[in-house]
């Protein structure tokens, strides 16, 4: 009988301590930096302002057969990248080029919960294009297309590196999505 009081009267003298407090509901935060932008520097036909939180670009792929790159801008810290592909424009390619553009945003329709437009206009730098926002689970949260319409065009793409799931990378989502528009603000033809 000794053996089970002496626990019992120990878990209760020990346990003796202010009331439980429920702890209050908590929200993930996370903060980046101020984004500040450097123009590029690469042998490649155009040019746009990249934030200098991304990684230097060092690896372009080039296609020899079609004059197309492959482009992409790393972010480690929010662990997405944003990968841009330009080709250059000859009489027959636009409209299939436009099309393909749009069809790989319409692609995330199954998943998005809305697909947002804006047209983008830089008439004095002759860059015309449209940037998508993608909303809900889609695997790519923001897209966009430039062209001047007579020699170049370049597409991008945002993805993370994990399955989608919006309301936890909206934070890193958002943040890129301001690069993306920063890139088709700054694009500048060579």
């Amino acid at each position: 009988m000794r053996k089970l009081i002496f626990p019992l009267l120990a878990a209760s003298v020990l346990s003796c301590a202010d009331d439980p407090k429920p702890k209050p509901s908590a929200m993930l935060r996370l903060e980046y930096p101020n984004a500040e932008y450097q123009k590029t520097k690469m042998d490649i036909p155009f040019s746009f302002g990249k934030n200098k939180l991304a990684k230097s670009i060092k690896n372009i792929k080039f296609d020899r057969d079609n004059g197309s790159f492959g482009i992409d801008v790393e972010y480690p810290a929010l662990k997405g990248t944003i990968y841009l592909t330009y080709k250059k424009v000859s009489e027959d390619n636009l409209i299939k080029l436009i099309t393909d553009a749009q069809n790989l945003t319409q692609k995330h329709t199954i998943k998005a919960d809305e697909i947002s437009e804006q047209p983008f206009i830089n008439p004095e730098k002759r860059v015309f294009g449209m940037f998508y926002e993608v909303g809900g689970n889609a695997a790519s949260q923001s897209q966009f297309y430039a062209t001047d319409s007579i020699n170049h065009f370049v597409s991008g793409s945002l993805y993370f590196y994990a399955k989608p799931n919006y309301d936890s990378i909206y934070p890193a989502a958002v943040y890129l999505k301001n690069d993306i528009k920063h890139i088709m603000e700054t694009l500048e033809w060579k």
